[in-house]
C-alpha cells in the first residue's frame, strides 16, 4: 500500500516542479518587464492586431470579440476610476480637495496601469485561443453588436467624464509639476553648446 502512494507522490513531483519552476520564471520576466511600459504596450497592440487578423481572416467569433471589448471597456473603467471612490468618501465627511490650502491626495487608481496591461494581453490571449475552437463561434449579425458596444462605450465614458468633472480629477499626469511647469526629461538646465 505505502509504495503505491509513494510511486504517485514521485510521478506528481516532477509536474510540480515544472510548473513550479514555470511559474517563478514567468514571474521573473514579468517583474523585469515592469519599467518598459512603452514595450509592454506595443506587446499588447501586436497581440491585438495578430487577434483582429485572425478574425478577419476566418470571418466569424463576433460574440468572442463583443465579449473582448466589453471586458476591456471595463478594464478601462477601473483605470480611470480612483481607488476610493469620491461620492461614497464625500458621504464620510472627507472629500478630494478643492481649494489650493486644502490637503494635496494625489490620484490612485483602481486599477493600476500594469495590471491594466496585464489583463488586457491575457485577454486578447485567451480569445486569440478561443477562435480556434469552433464551438466560440455562435452566428449573429455583427453590425448590431458593434452598434450595442459603441453605445455602452458613449454611455459608459460620459458618465465617468462627468464623475471626472464632478469631482475634478484627472488620471492622467504627464511628467512632474514644478511651479506650474512641466518637466521633461531633456531639459537638466544645462545646455550643451
Amino acid at each position: 500500500m505505502e509504495s503505491v502512494g509513494g510511486e504517485g507522490a514521485a510521478a506528481i513531483s516532477p509536474v510540480a516542479k515544472w510548473r513550479d519552476d514555470f511559474s517563478r520564471a514567468f514571474q521573473y520576466y514579468l517583474d523585469r518587464s515592469t519599467p518598459h511600459a512603452v514595450e509592454r504596450w506595443m506587446g499588447t497592440l501586436v497581440a491585438a492586431l495578430i487577434y483582429v487578423l485572425r478574425v478577419y481572416y476566418v470571418q466569424g467569433f463576433y460574440v468572442v470579440s463583443y465579449g473582448l471589448g466589453i471586458y476591456i471597456l471595463n478594464l478601462l473603467i477601473g483605470f480611470l476610476s480612483p481607488k476610493v471612490d469620491p461620492e461614497l468618501e464625500s458621504l464620510d465627511g472627507a472629500s478630494l480637495p478643492t481649494k489650493g490650502s486644502d490637503e494635496f491626495k494625489p490620484f490612485i487608481r483602481r486599477l493600476p496601469e500594469f495590471k491594466f496591461w496585464y489583463a488586457i494581453t491575457k485577454a486578447f490571449c485567451v480569445a486569440f485561443l478561443m477562435t480556434f475552437f469552433s464551438m466560440f463561434d455562435v452566428p449573429v449579425f455583427w453590425p448590431i453588436l458593434l452598434c450595442y458596444w459603441i453605445v455602452l462605450f458613449v454611455l459608459t465614458m460620459k458618465r465617468q467624464i462627468l464623475h471626472m468633472m464632478k469631482y475634478k480629477y484627472v488620471p492622467f499626469n504627464i511628467g512632474k509639476q514644478y511651479g506650474g511647469k512641466k518637466s521633461s526629461a531633456g531639459s537638466s538646465g544645462l545646455s550643451r553648446d
